[in-house]
């Protein structure tokens, strides 16, 4: 008697598609963590940043925006930024989610967090 040895035609289709699918998952998917972290490394440069410290809110809301449009990050928008003044400057928040579309109706929805103190 022999003993079969590897994969059958059906394991390997298996395998293949399974492999696509991770590969349009990552397609889809890696870029919205790319886009954070712009906005992450944004957020951390602010608070660091002399430009933007004795502003006044809207000024610094529209700062932020510029900033997140000069990174290519236009699915952030003015409501989802949320600048509270305190006793130290302000507390920046921006809360996003982005959402895509997988394959066919399966679609995806990621959210993001990010806070930054701005002193004044």
């Amino acid at each position: 008697m022999k003993r079969q040895q590897g994969l059958t035609i059906i394991s390997w289709i298996v395998v293949i598609a399974f492999l696509g699918f991770q590969g349009v998952l990552a397609l889809n998917v890696i870029p919205v963590y790319i886009n954070d972290a712009s906005v992450k490394s944004m957020m951390s440069n602010l608070e660091t940043d002399t430009a933007v410290r004795g502003k006044d809110a809207r000024k610094l809301g529209e700062m932020i925006i510029k900033r997140l449009k000069i990174n290519n990050i236009y699915s952030i928008k003015k409501d989802n930024i949320t600048i509270q003044k305190t006793k130290l400057g302000y507390h920046v928040t921006i809360d996003y989610e982005p959402r895509g579309t997988l394959v066919g109706n399966l679609d995806y929805i990621v959210t993001f967090h990010h806070e930054a103190e701005i002193p004044h």
